[in-house]
């Protein structure tokens, strides 16, 4: 199933939330896995990003997607978007 749900990133200037959508396989009625992460902040899954623009809110995607691969999700705490 397809899920959102909001994580933080580490910039420069602190920790940041970002929206994360992923996949995700249910492991109990109320606990998701996610098992691969698809967008974070509309920025894909790898490489740099930055929220304005500027070099102090910049974060690596690729390591906060490697960081929420296998992250136990409660599904009450989570946007299912597709099943």
């Amino acid at each position: 199933m397809q899920i959102k749900y909001n994580t933080a990133v580490f910039t420069p200037a602190g920790w940041r939330s970002e929206v994360v959508t992923a996949q995700a396989e249910a492991i109990s009625p109320k606990r998701l896995r996610v098992v691969a992460v698809l967008d974070i902040g509309g920025n894909g899954a790898t490489g740099y990003a930055s929220r304005t623009g500027a070099k102090r809110q910049a974060y690596n995607v690729g390591s906060t997607a490697l960081r929420e691969m296998g992250a136990v999700k409660l599904t009450s705490k989570v946007e299912v978007l597709a099943v």
